[in-house]
């Protein structure tokens, strides 16, 4: 008698579509319990980030300002073309018509002719009618002049990039120094601790009022302090009032306050290495240098990346400082973005061209933060 097989590794109909899963009403309410608790934090960031953000963006696209009889009119990319906007024009000497020789000044040196002839309603040069003077430089018989749409934005562009360029790695590896200092099981550690973090707790605001009377020309303590030094030899100065000390200032401010959030941190990551990893490193003959290198530092690697965006995060927004020690000046040496944003938006109530910039310095921190992370991230 035949007998049939049934293969049993298929299923009967294999187009039948599996049954639902059941979630039991205890899942349930979990999941509702957690929304709810999550729903405060939802609020405030669509009220104070998201739906912030997206008016910026649209305004971004017209003339809005704060207080304006003027309707609201859509004027499309010209917030952006005037924030962006870069050209060089280059000079030839002033002549003299008689004898064709250059014209010089009281110096003796080469005279060129004033970039507002250029830039302001001449029919001849339409590429430069509008633009401002950012830089000039002058090399043999020719001026080269750097025209942009915003001379103080590029120069906030400038001054955001050249803080953040020397802060984030200075910042960072002091706390990395700070963290492995005090990650030691000795007695007073915690005193220490304390100590580096205090900054971190005062307000940032209080902390650039303090550093502008250290930086006071007259009676300020770091310019008594060079002068004990140096027995009366240093001859004391404006650190705020000069265009080439005020930035570097506000650096050395910003890094002294910053440094011991980052020093937590980095010590948070250096507890959670595994002591047996040293003690093997110890028996292979390791010194302190190569423990560093081959197991401190891999093991860090997660909390380097997170610490890098963060100080960049930060150093990008500069504001604070700025506005309290120095409102920009001096001649627009200190300004940031973040700084011009609210000025051309509240002071001078241009919110649609403060907008524009605000979606400007989105837009690059956005490139930064995922240029970082691709560089930093794990290569198979």
């Amino acid at each position: 008698m035949a007998t049939s097989t049934v293969d049993r590794s298929r299923p009967a109909n294999p187009n039948k579509p599996r049954a639902a899963k059941r979630v039991s009403p205890a899942r349930r309410q979990e999941s509702l319990v957690g929304w709810l608790m999550a729903l405060p934090a939802v609020i405030l960031m669509l009220a104070f980030l998201i739906v912030p953000f997206i008016m910026a963006f649209i305004l971004s696209f017209t003339n809005q300002r704060l207080i304006s009889p003027n309707p609201t009119e859509f004027v499309g990319m010209r917030n952006f073309e005037r924030l962006l906007t870069v050209r060089i024009m280059q000079l030839d000497p002033i002549v003299d018509e008689a004898t064709g020789a250059p014209v010089l000044d009281e110096d003796g040196a080469l005279t060129f002719p004033r970039v507002r002839e250029f830039t302001r309603g001449n029919p001849d040069y339409p590429q430069y009618d509008g633009l401002q003077e950012w830089r000039a430089w002058t090399s043999g018989n020719t001026r080269t002049v750097l025209l942009a749409g915003d001379a103080v934005f590029m120069r906030s562009l400038i001054n955001t990039f050249t803080f953040a360029i020397f802060v984030v790695p200075i910042q960072a590896g002091l706390g990395l120094l700070l963290a492995l200092l005090i990650n030691q099981r000795t007695a007073g550690v915690n005193i220490f601790r304390t100590i580096y973090f205090m900054p971190v707790v005062v307000s940032l605001v209080v902390v650039s009022i303090l550093w502008r009377f250290i930086y006071d020309g007259q009676n300020g303590l770091l310019n008594n302090a060079l002068s004990l030094v140096t027995f009366g030899g240093f001859q004391p100065m404006d650190w705020l009032g000069n265009p080439r000390t005020a930035l570097p200032s506000i650096m050395a401010m910003s890094i002294w306050q910053g440094v011991g959030f980052h020093m937590i941190i980095w010590l948070a990551g250096l507890q959670t290495i595994p002591t047996t990893l040293y003690e093997a490193a110890s028996v292979e003959g390791a010194n302190e240098w190569q423990k560093f290198r081959y197991v401190t530092w891999p093991g860090l690697r997660n909390t380097a990346i997170f610490i890098l965006v963060t100080i960049t995060i930060a150093a990008f927004g500069l504001f604070t400082q700025v506005d309290v020690m120095t409102r920009g000046g001096p001649l627009d040496s200190t300004t940031t973005v973040i700084f011009q944003a609210v000025q051309k938006g509240f002071e001078k109530q241009d919110i649609a061209y403060g907008s524009a910039i605000s979606v400007v310095f989105f837009t690059m921190v956005l490139i930064v933060a995922m240029f970082q992370r691709f560089v930093t991230r794990e290569k198979s």
